[in-house]
């Protein structure tokens, strides 16, 4: 009997085609999304001024809100008010667990109950790690 010239070769051939499309969608879906990210934590406002904090623990999964002076809260680049809020910061918790780390980066004429809301939302939803966006004196001019 007589072998087929294909297996006669010994060469097996695997397509790495499709291997390689999905590796550069996954490297443009993180390269977008890491981008986002970044834009939200750059929005343009004038934070308060601080002498003490601490560098960020970039470990942590953190969700950034940023308090306009109006008072109105953006998340994601999205308004939101306090009942969505609560949702948001519910999803957040079930997600990444205890160790999500809320940003607040509020507007420094923003008044305190503009900001009081937002962190007995965060306590009541269980999320104890609350920071606040702020400039250090010295990077201020």
């Amino acid at each position: 009997m007589r072998v087929p010239t294909l297996l006669r070769s010994g060469d097996v051939g695997f397509n790495m085609t499709p291997m390689i499309d999905v590796v550069f969608l996954l490297i443009i879906f993180f390269l977008v999304s890491s981008h986002l990210a970044k834009q939200e934590a750059q929005m343009e406002l004038p934070l308060p001024v601080a002498d003490s904090g601490e560098e960020p623990n970039d470990e942590l999964r953190r969700v950034t809100l940023n308090v306009t002076a109006d008072g109105s809260m953006l998340l994601a680049g999205r308004r939101i008010d306090r009942d969505e809020l609560k949702q948001r910061l519910e999803e957040a918790r079930n997600e990444h667990g205890k160790d999500v780390e809320i940003r607040i980066r509020g507007d420094r004429n923003v008044p305190y109950s503009a900001v009081s809301p937002i962190m007995l939302s965060c306590a009541r939803t269980g999320i104890w790690k609350v920071t606040f966006g702020v400039y250090r004196s010295k990077d201020v001019r």
